[in-house]
Formats: C-alpha cells, sequence, structure tokens
C-alpha cells in the first residue's frame, strides 16, 4: 500500500449505486467515461485495502416498476429490470479490470456464460483475494428493488456499512435541488427515515438493515474523491444508524 494512503476503519463495505448514475448527461443507457470515473473512484478506495463489494441498480435500462405501471405484468416486469443489473454489473466490471482490478459479477440468476451464480461461501473468497465483487440481478426475485439485493448482500458478506451513492451529499428532509431551506441530516435513525419517509433506500431495505444495525451512510457520488474521502474520515455524508 502507498505510503500516502490515508487510513481507513472500515474492512469491507457495500457500494450501492443507481443504475442512472451511469447514464452521465444521457437520457438513457451507460455513458462510458462516466462508468470509468465511477470505477475509479473504486480503485481508490480499492488501493486502501478495503473488500469491495457492489450493486448496481438498472433504472437506465429498464425499471421494472415503471413497466407495471404501464400495463405489463409486474413479475415479467421485474425479470427484466434484472436483467438490466446484469447489463450495468458488466460495463463496471470491464471498467474495473480495464484498471487491473480483478473483478467478478456474481447473479442471483444463472447464466453461466457471462456472471458466476451467488454462492455465499465462493463471494466471500474471492472479497479475502481482494476482489470486487459486483452482484447482479437483485435478490433473484420480483416486488424487490436493488436497495434491498444491496442490504441482503450486504449481511451476507458481513460488510460493515452500506455506502449508498447519491447526486446529493447526504438526506434531506426534502428535495435540495427544489428546496433554498432543504436541511440536511449528519445523522439520523432508520426509524425516522421511515416514519419521514427520507427517501432514501425503500421500506424493506431500510428495516433490514435496522433489524441488524447495519449503518448506511448516504454521500454524493458525484464529489471527485468523495467515496475514498469518506473512507478516510473526511467528507460531508449522513449516516443512519440505530
Amino acid at each position: 500500500m502507498p505510503q500516502d494512503t490515508p487510513q481507513t476503519s472500515f474492512n469491507r463495505v457495500m457500494l450501492k449505486i443507481s443504475g442512472e448514475a451511469l447514464m452521465g448527461d444521457l437520457g438513457f443507457g451507460l455513458h462510458p467515461p462516466t462508468v470509468e470515473r465511477i470505477a475509479r473512484e473504486v480503485q481508490s478506495v480499492h488501493e486502501m485495502g478495503v473488500e469491495i463489494c457492489m450493486v448496481i441498480g438498472g433504472g437506465n435500462i429498464f425499471r421494472g416498476l415503471q413497466g407495471s405501471a404501464q400495463g405489463m405484468e409486474r413479475t415479467t416486469a421485474d425479470y427484466m429490470g434484472m436483467l438490466a443489473t446484469v447489463m450495468n454489473a458488466l460495463a463496471m466490471q470491464s471498467a474495473l479490470e480495464g484498471l487491473g482490478i480483478h473483478t467478478r459479477v456474481i447473479s442471483a440468476i444463472t447464466m453461466n456464460e457471462v456472471a458466476e451464480p451467488y454462492i455465499r461461501r465462493r463471494a466471500v473468497r474471492h472479497l479475502e483475494k481482494k476482489r470486487v465483487c459486483i452482484f447482479a440481478a437483485g435478490t433473484g426475485n420480483p416486488y424487490f428493488t436493488t436497495d434491498t439485493a444491496a442490504t441482503l448482500r450486504a449481511n451476507e458478506m458481513s460488510c460493515e456499512a452500506i455506502f449508498k451513492g447519491t447526486k446529493v451529499d447526504g438526506v434531506y428532509d426534502k428535495d435540495p435541488n427544489k428546496f433554498d431551506d432543504a436541511k440536511r441530516y449528519d445523522n439520523v435513525s432508520y426509524d425516522d427515515v421511515l416514519a419521514k419517509r427520507l427517501g432514501v433506500m425503500d421500506a424493506s431495505a431500510i428495516a433490514l438493515a435496522r433489524d441488524n444495525n447495519l449503518p448506511i451512510i448516504v454521500f454524493s457520488l458525484d464529489e471527485p474523491g468523495g467515496f475514498r474521502g469518506i473512507l478516510a474520515g473526511e467528507g460531508t455524508y449522513t449516516r443512519v444508524h440505530g
């Protein structure tokens, strides 16, 4: 590890980002320079010796709930959304391996030609070997979001926290892009997130994190070096905890 690498108290973390984060300025799909920028953020944390799990949403390609709202059968729409997350995971894997980081895409839906099936012990072993593990296809079940999948996998992998990368630097009581008087929380409880509908993650993900005392750290993914900085104890973020 380089001499100027900051120290962190985290050994293993989950990074959850939306599919929309990969769009950049596009209205749909993948923006390769944005994917590479996020991969470099992950690389900077990987160089700190932190073991990294990732879950990426699929909303830049297909969102199951929207498909259902437009008349598509919900289960089918959700499975299509899961396939979108696999596409995003493969794109991120390509970007990370282009930076020399060994990466595994692990899918909850069996597709042996492009991804490993999810086997918990094998995934843990990958992490121990300092490979980045990208968990794709959600939980493998309809009616569950990638937020819930991230919380589930974070618990299964014994992650110490979920880092939720967003477009703002924490959790606010209302949208800071629309309201100048929006208040940012430094710390907020799981119960307050649920009671006030703060929109950090969906309710089932928050409840699963609460029941397992897994903290959620919400930060801006658009801030260069933000992920690494927060792991080093710097920067602006909101911590969701008990």
